[in-house]
């Protein structure tokens, strides 16, 4: 398992929560859609590189502050002579390179350089290290993870893997000796101590409890289509099948992670899942899981 696994973060996590419970402005679902896009190339990618984790440490998701300024890393390698940054595009489709820029084929429009967000990393991933003490070569890499991905004019002096050629290179990267030992690991150490778990550049749409759209959303597909049984929900659309117990806590973890100071009220659970004939149920399944604060009407459920 790498040191750090991979997760959606809270911004992607809103953000798809949204997309489900309102109509999100054009501005907000295209950056919807890249998020997600960038996480689904972001797991391939490490679907790719797990077996590497046997031989090297391996940090996925990070992010770090250097000279005041935040940053964030893709995937990392730490080998025993090198730590190499990853910057991982699922970019699709046409593109070609010229003058030092990326251009879609389609428009001819410029798009963000990844090879400068590389050497941005870089730049600040090293005064980092060094003032810790660390002083290994660091040397990343572009990743361009989606296999309907194309550059013409590719330079052939950067540091780009492309998909097809990726599997090689990890075999060859494995065929380091792997030596790691303690100075190795307290690096690791040092930077899953670093990690920034919300980094404060997240931006969100604006929105209101009231505005959003309520009901159980299906765990699989986000659809709003599902079934009570009277153990579980069954989404129409793709038939995946979750515990009502399931739902009804991930409905929760949603509202909080929407609205994080608001108070858990059994009223405001009802509302939120809106199936009223699951109230009962409801009832049985909060003070299972949460922990009750006060009595009466005016009491809310936290965490245990």
């Amino acid at each position: 398992m790498p040191l750090k696994s991979r997760s959606k973060s809270k911004e992607l996590k809103v953000y798809t929560s949204l997309n489900s419970r309102m109509d999100l402005e054009p501005s907000d679902r295209k950056k919807y859609t890249n998020l997600k896009k960038g996480y689904d190339g972001e797991v391939m990618f490490d679907s790719l590189t797990a077996s590497l984790d046997k031989k090297f440490l391996i940090i996925n998701d990070l992010n770090l502050k250097s000279e005041n300024t935040t940053f964030q890393i893709d995937s990392l390698i730490i080998t025993k002579g090198t730590v190499i940054p990853w910057e991982v595009k699922n970019y699709k489709g046409n593109y070609y390179y010229e003058n030092d820029n990326f251009y879609l084929c389609t428009n001819r429009k410029p798009i963000t350089n990844p090879l400068h967000q590389l050497n941005r990393c870089e730049t600040l991933l090293r005064p980092l290290l060094h003032s810790k003490g660390f002083h290994l070569p660091i040397e990343g890499y572009v990743s361009f993870i989606n296999p309907e991905f194309f550059l013409y004019q590719a330079p052939q002096k950067k540091n780009i893997i492309f998909q097809p050629q990726l599997k090689f290179f990890l075999n060859e990267l494995s065929m380091l000796p792997s030596n790691i030992n303690g100075m190795h690991k307290n690096l690791a150490d040092f930077l899953l101590n670093a990690h920034i778990s919300e980094p404060d550049n997240m931006r969100f749409p604006l929105y209101e409890y009231e505005q959003l759209r309520k009901g159980f959303i299906c765990a699989c597909c986000q659809s709003f289509s599902v079934t009570p049984f009277e153990k579980k929900i069954v989404c129409n659309d793709c038939g995946y099948e979750e515990s009502l117990q399931s739902a009804v806590i991930r409905s929760i973890e949603e509202l909080v992670l929407l609205f994080p100071n608001i108070k858990i009220t059994a009223n405001l659970v009802y509302d939120w899942c809106n199936f009223d004939e699951l109230k009962r149920k409801i009832r049985r399944i909060l003070p299972k899981n949460y922990k009750i604060i006060g009595h009466g009407p005016h009491s809310y459920y936290v965490n245990k």
